[in-house]
């Protein structure tokens, strides 16, 4: 598996074979596939969705993906959905970087779940969850049967090869990987750190534009998908498989990044932040934050989302007789928030490059007291550029529950509400 190539768009229907004449013409199912194969159809969606909802994708493989030894439970107890039962508090919380392992631990090994809402039986909601991992998968595969994944990392490149082939990310790109497509990751740079949230609902696609027009945020030529790379490896290996919110062990005797030849439109992509085309306001106040949405996952009402990705790229703030930074707000939604590199606009410190925040519903946050002073009085007669920063959000209509081990976590802040006490009263009476 050694391509690095990659075919362009978003959602497209795609054909990618690593050997010539692997994919069969006119049909998907021919009674003897090419070169010794099977032919094994993957769906992300039901058969009869309609035809542009409609996900799956034909794999032309060495072995089926049936074989394999009788599952047993696997124990990883940090990585789960027991977003708990009780009361959630309406704290604003905020959490510093997950530290780094001091032993040898890979990707699996090393998720760290933060927080969530819904669940895969009920195929809607979110997972949100930590990595920090310093050596790379070894003779083990991943599947997650719950929910699609988005894999953002903060720091160190990741390598995830995957049964369509091999995508390459560093910070400031962005995974997905479907749901139920097996894969590995290595670790070219060595120990690794970034989120992942586990998407149970609608499968992520771009935003409608309305009347932005035809062009701009995320446009799809930049979303890149790979062509065919397979592994025809034996060996004693494991295939590790998240089902219903829980971790499941199988041995398996090859590789399953097996399929030779693909085509269809279920399959894993990338994507570079930095391309996104950020649109703002040129007169005065704020667009609100939906004008960020890199990708969403609609809900089943209308305008309302299972999840938003969102992102605050490097921009120009030119607004006249306006509060430039992001303004004081309380939301329907819940926002769960990281920092990929460099500050964010609207904090002046203790919130650092891998670290995380989580505002729910009706929670009042906004700029601390450092940056509101600064910005109330700074010269709007000459722009601001916004520099050599990336964050982002996962935002949901639903409460998002914060797990226990999360609000127990060392790497907590607890004074987190200290950044507001400055805020000073200026009202005269």
């Amino acid at each position: 598996m050694k391509s690095h190539a990659y075919q362009s768009g978003f959602g497209n229907h795609f054909a990618s074979e690593a050997m010539a004449g692997t994919l069969p013409v006119g049909q998907n199912s021919p009674q003897r596939a090419a070169h010794g194969l099977y032919a094994e159809q993957l769906s992300g969606t039901a058969f009869t969705a309609p035809r542009s909802e409609n996900r799956r994708s034909w794999l032309y493989r060495i072995r089926p993906a049936a074989m394999h030894s009788p599952f047993e439970a696997f124990d990883q107890p940090a990585f789960h959905n027991a977003f708990g039962d009780g009361p959630v508090s309406p704290d604003q919380l905020r959490w510093s970087p997950l530290p780094l392992p001091g032993t040898a631990t890979d990707f699996v090994d090393g998720l760290f779940t933060m927080a969530g809402n819904g669940s895969a039986e009920g195929q809607h909601g979110i997972g949100i969850h930590l990595y920090a991992a310093n050596r790379s998968m070894q003779g083990r595969y991943f599947y997650d049967a719950d929910g699609e994944l988005l894999i953002v990392p903060q720091q160190g490149r990741l390598r995830i090869a995957t049964e369509l082939g091999v995508l390459e990310i560093e910070p400031q790109q962005i995974a997905v990987i479907p749901r139920g497509l097996r894969f590995r990751v290595d670790l070219p740079d060595g120990p690794s750190r970034g989120y992942v949230c586990e998407n149970f609902g609608t499968a992520m696609r771009l935003p409608d534009l309305g009347p932005i027009g035809a062009n701009g945020l995320a446009n799809p030529r930049d979303f890149d998908t790979p062509v065919a790379a397979y592994e025809d490896i034996e060996g004693e290996f494991e295939l590790i498989a998240k089902f219903q919110g829980h971790l499941w062990r199988a041995a398996i005797g090859h590789s399953p990044l097996d399929v030779v030849g693909w085509h269809g439109n279920y399959a894993p992509y990338r994507y570079d932040l930095r391309r996104f085309n950020t649109i703002g306001s040129i007169s005065f106040d704020h667009p609100d934050p939906s004008i960020f949405t890199v990708l969403t996952s609609p809900s089943d009402t209308p305008g309302t989302a299972n999840l938003d990705f969102v992102i605050f790229p490097p921009r120009w703030l030119v607004a006249q007789h306006t509060f430039r930074p992001p303004w004081f707000h309380r939301n329907i939604a819940s926002e769960f928030m990281g920092l990929v590199h460099g500050e964010y606009d609207a904090k002046a410190e203790g919130f650092a490059p891998g670290g995380c925040s989580l505002h729910n519903c009706m929670t009042g946050h906004g700029p601390d007291a450092a940056t509101f002073e600064k910005a109330s009085q700074a010269d709007l007669s000459r722009p601001d550029v916004i520099a050599d920063t990336m964050a982002f959000m996962f935002e949901t209509r639903a409460v998002i529950r914060p797990a226990q081990q999360a609000l127990d976590a060392g790497h907590r802040q607890r004074d987190y509400q200290a950044c507001w006490a400055g805020l000073r009263k200026h009202f005269p009476g």
